[in-house]
């Protein structure tokens, strides 16, 4: 039985440690604000989810070709439990993995990922270049230009807040509320 148990340094540790480019640092501290907003709301382990939001993009910079393959074989490496690394994996499904997320910490990690995403996205055009004042209504005018943000596939969100039995509103508008939490540190405060 695995007694380790990653906190956050761990994970800070690690994410630096397989990441340089400011944007998926940011990216990852937005997915850790919005995974313990969720965990909050759900009654779940604010710092494991927490946690799995800060690694699970672990492997992107360095192991494109593999990711969440390459996250797997690091996250063993260093000895992290199994619950973690599942997670970090199953946010991949479908793309880069073919593990289904059950759980609903893996559930919320695949729902929120791309929408951290489009979020940041809409509020980076806004005057106030802030989630402070982001309202859903504005990330779903955004959501239908197909264009805009092109590279978050909307797809994988919907299919997300199906899994969780939310409303895409809803999905969004506590994604944003999470992202809030976190609003200095990716630079949308």
């Amino acid at each position: 039985m695995n007694l380790f148990v990653p906190t956050r340094d761990d994970a800070m540790m690690l994410l630096k440690e397989y990441n340089k480019s400011d944007s998926l640092i940011r990216h990852a501290l937005a997915v850790e604000g919005v995974m313990g907003y969720f965990a909050e709301k759900f009654g779940e382990d604010k710092q494991m989810w927490q946690v799995v939001g800060l690694v699970h993009d672990l492997d992107y910079e360095r192991y494109p070709d593999e990711h969440c393959k390459k996250s797997r074989e690091i996250l063993e490496e260093k000895g992290w439990p199994e619950i973690y690394i599942r997670a970090v994996v199953s946010h991949g499904w479908g793309i880069c993995s073919d593990v289904k997320p059950e759980s609903m910490l893996e559930k919320t990690l695949y729902a929120v990922d791309e929408l951290t995403g489009l979020i940041a996205s809409t509020a980076l055009v806004r005057p106030s270049r802030s989630v402070m004042d982001l309202k859903a209504k504005s990330v779903n005018k955004k959501w239908k230009d197909k264009s805009f943000a092109a590279g978050v596939d909307r797809t994988i969100i919907e299919k997300g807040a199906l899994m969780l039995n939310m409303e895409r509103n809803e999905l969004i508008t506590d994604t944003i509320m999470g992202m809030r939490s976190v609003a200095e540190a990716i630079g949308l405060k």
